[in-house]
């Protein structure tokens, strides 16, 4: 792949988020840099840095794809309330690998794990929700 100042730019904004962004975000964040790059360029170039193996797409039921630098096989947390989208810690990520190499040796059939996200809710949205109930009682 040859080297693009856009896909540079593109790559800096996914890197410097750290929290997964989604396309709409990438762009809003390369606009700051670069305010004639239109939204179709973002999905371009983020279509080439995915099928170059340089980003992660995480698709997300429901929701826009997100994007993720770090290419290495592991999981991921989302905060149904807040949205917050996070990496799970190595070593829980060590017992799904694990559990998703028994599926395979059970079933025959792999699990993606980019497809493979948990939901909760983040502790930040717990405090708030158990604040909101206490207030009203």
């Amino acid at each position: 792949m040859r080297y693009s100042k856009q896909r540079e730019l593109i790559m800096d904004a996914v890197v410097s988020n750290g929290r997964h962004p989604t396309a709409d975000q990438i762009y809003k964040t390369v606009r700051q840099d670069n305010p004639n790059i239109s939204l179709g360029t973002v999905y371009r170039n983020l279509n080439q840095l995915t099928d170059a193996g340089e980003l992660l797409r995480i698709p997300i039921y429901g929701a826009k794809d997100r994007f993720d630098h770090n290419t290495h096989v592991h999981f991921h947390l989302q905060c149904v309330s807040c949205g917050a989208f996070v990496d799970l810690p190595e070593d829980v990520s060590g017992d799904i690998v694990r559990l998703m190499k028994r599926i395979y040796r059970q079933t025959g059939m792999t699990v993606a794990p980019e497809s493979m996200q948990f939901q909760g809710v983040c502790h930040a949205c717990a405090e708030r929700q158990s604040k909101v109930t206490v207030e009203e009682h």
